[in-house]
């Protein structure tokens, strides 16, 4: 009998025993399914995770042209500076890359024939002086009568020609960089400054210290980099899709995270040989680390339609759906900070350059969260982990 009761009570409390554990085992499930989309992750593993959180933008997608080009200058802000008389450099300290403002000397030339133009000058000067004065008295005496008309004609011709003399040579000086209004005896100069007529960087550098420069010799080039354009080549049969105004995106070939911005303000009218015609384009803002003759990628945007769009690797897909995911902060949990992620559905629309637009749930305000825009496959595989430990 007392064997019996034993029994009975070792089989009540093995029922109690599962109906608890049946029970907790509900419970479990019932909370597993009310989280089902959220992902929790402690500080540790959000570190390890490599998380990124941003914010959704704006892009334009889907109608681009994708070209490759030069970067360049207006020829207003491209200088090669020559000499129109010939000498040797007697100083400069230039080197390529070397700033440069608008009036600064750029270098000192060094020639006797600089001497000759001004002692021509003068004399000419002096002489024109003295005809103008015999000019000017044989014109009263022709009008007295008391001389010829030829007498009076030589003067005048006299006068004409060496005023004329005078004119040219201020030009000659002009061109070296002599001011002839500032000339006399007591200032002959046998040496003349290259002056730099724009602000910009040293691109060139051809002379050295006692070098004799030519009137052909290149000496140097400046570029004013601050209004960079940009030299495109488009494909005849994409023509018609571009036009003035239009925006454009472009980077360095061997930095594609580094994007820039232009804007075109001319179309070639002429198609080359390789039916391909030039587009040309004003580059936003000023960047020191550009430089004419660089290649470009650029994406020329056809449209100004833009979209909600993430960067690829926000986006993940599970079971045939997108998702991404948004962080909605840190908790305490056992006296740990829990940070707490909601993976949401969303669809997918047209991808360019590594953006993807994407159509959120109606009732989602996605203003007020924080998307996560790098790790975002970290935390699907938190997820399927944690479902897989669940079952």
């Amino acid at each position: 009998m007392r064997v019996k009761v034993i029994v009975i009570i070792l089989i009540y409390a093995t029922i109690l025993s599962c109906c608890k554990s049946k029970t907790e085992s509900n419970k479990e499930f019932e909370h597993e399914q009310v989280a089902e989309n959220i992902v929790e992750m402690n500080n540790e593993q959000y570190k390890t995770a490599g998380i990124e959180l941003g914010k959704i933008e704006n892009k334009v997608l889907g109608n681009v042209l994708k070209v490759n080009g030069i970067i360049s200058v207006p020829p207003q802000n491209f200088v090669s500076i020559s000499i129109n008389m010939g000498g040797f450099v007697k100083s400069t300290t230039l080197v390529q890359g070397s700033k440069v403002h608008k009036g600064q000397v750029l270098a000192i030339i060094e020639n006797s024939e600089f001497i000759d133009l001004q002692q021509d000058y003068l004399e000419s000067v002096n002489k024109l002086e003295y005809a103008e004065a015999e000019y000017n008295r044989q014109k009263e005496l022709f009008k007295e009568n008391v001389n010829s008309e030829k007498i009076y004609q030589q003067a005048v011709s006299e006068y004409k020609t060496l005023k004329t003399t005078v004119l040219a040579y201020e030009q000659k000086l002009a061109l070296i960089g002599i001011d002839s209004k500032h000339l006399d005896e007591n200032k002959i100069s046998r040496t003349i400054p290259i002056i730099s007529p724009i602000d910009g960087y040293v691109k060139t550098v051809n002379v050295n210290l006692g070098k004799y420069i030519s009137p052909t010799d290149v000496m140097f080039e400046i570029v004013n980099n601050q209004k960079l354009t940009l030299e495109l080549t488009l494909f005849e049969k994409d023509i018609d899709k571009v036009s003035t105004e239009m925006k454009i995106r472009f980077y360095l070939p061997d930095k594609p995270e580094n994007e820039q911005n232009a804007v075109i303000y001319q179309v070639g009218k002429a198609i080359d040989s390789d039916k391909t015609v030039k587009v040309y384009a004003y580059v936003d803002n000023e960047n020191p680390n550009l430089l004419p003759g660089m290649y470009v990628s650029a994406l020329i945007e056809t449209t100004n339609n833009s979209v909600m769009a993430l960067n690829d690797e926000a986006i993940v897909t599970f079971d045939d759906k997108n998702y991404i995911f948004i962080y909605k902060g840190k908790r305490q949990e056992n006296n740990k900070e829990i940070n707490d992620f909601i993976m949401i559905e969303i669809k997918k629309g047209v991808s360019s350059n590594g953006y993807t637009e994407i159509i959120l749930p109606d009732n989602l305000d996605i203003n007020k969260n924080k998307i996560v825009i790098k790790g975002a496959y970290n935390l699907l595989s938190a997820k399927k982990n944690a479902g897989e430990m669940s079952c």
